[in-house]
């Protein structure tokens, strides 16, 4: 059996607080791009050091890490961990929350001391006093839940029908295997009726009120309902539409499903 190893290791950047306030050398520190990855909480540990890469002690001070992408929006702004002031190593933790959001793209990320007297130190990617470094947002080995559809807008009946309906939306029968799962959830405020779930296996959308439509899930509400309304169902199907008994028009905020 072939062994392919993985490596659990400390995502560790060396950055610098030039307090002496001049060039002291050339080599430049922590310009490389950081991973992060979505779903998953990410540990960062930093050590910041002098111009002279000798240890900054921490005794007193804080260290803050902020993050913000391209439009200057921030992201994180928090306090690092000290793990050993001596060595000045402090560590930043960026959960799946924080980053639950924001796409996959480029972030800016700095780290600043925080002195007792609340004046604050930069600390720099580089002894020629640049200061932002990057990181990458990566969704590529978490990718997370996938987003769900809105539908928001019932038409009224038409041709002597009762029912307010829906447009048809793809039940994605590409991505489903023999059996596939779907969920809706109804928002609705003092709703009473049916609010019924139809699907087809028709390949295309054409005059949907000469398609071939099938019920197959049917939910009454009392209009007591304070809480959102889940529904299961399985089966694949090519696109899926919602029908109300009742007028929606106030009454149902909006309906969510996930395929």
């Amino acid at each position: 059996m072939p062994l392919t190893p993985r490596y659990l290791v400390k995502n560790r950047t060396l950055i610098i607080s030039n307090e002496v306030g001049f060039v002291t050398e050339y080599r430049p520190v922590y310009q490389r791009e950081l991973q992060v990855y979505r779903g998953i909480d990410n540990v960062l540990e930093f050590q910041i050091l002098n111009g002279d890469q000798k240890a900054v002690h921490l005794n007193g001070r804080t260290a803050r890490f902020v993050a913000f992408d391209s439009h200057r929006n921030l992201i994180i702004d928090r306090d690092a961990t000290t793990i050993n002031a001596n060595k000045g190593l402090v560590s930043v933790t960026i959960s799946d929350n924080d980053v639950l959001n924001v796409k996959q793209q480029y972030l800016h990320y700095n780290v600043f001391l925080v002195n007792e007297d609340t004046t604050r130190t930069l600390t720099y990617t580089d002894e020629h006093f640049n200061a932002n470094a990057v990181i990458y947002l990566s969704s590529k080995v978490y990718p997370g839940p996938k987003a769900s559809i809105v539908v928001d807008r019932f038409f009224p009946p038409t041709g002597g029908s009762t029912t307010y309906t829906t447009e048809g939306i793809s039940a994605e029968p590409g991505i489903n295997g023999n059996e596939a799962l779907h969920t809706a959830v109804i928002y609705t405020t003092g709703y009473v009726g049916d609010v019924i779930i139809e699907a087809t296996l028709e390949n295309q959308l054409t005059d949907e009120d000469q398609m071939t439509w099938t019920e197959i899930e049917r939910v009454t509400l009392d209009g007591s309902e304070d809480e959102p309304v889940a529904i299961n169902f399985t089966g694949v199907y090519s696109y899926i539409r919602f029908l109300s008994t009742a007028d929606p028009d106030t009454t149902i905020t909006k309906i969510l499903i996930r395929n």
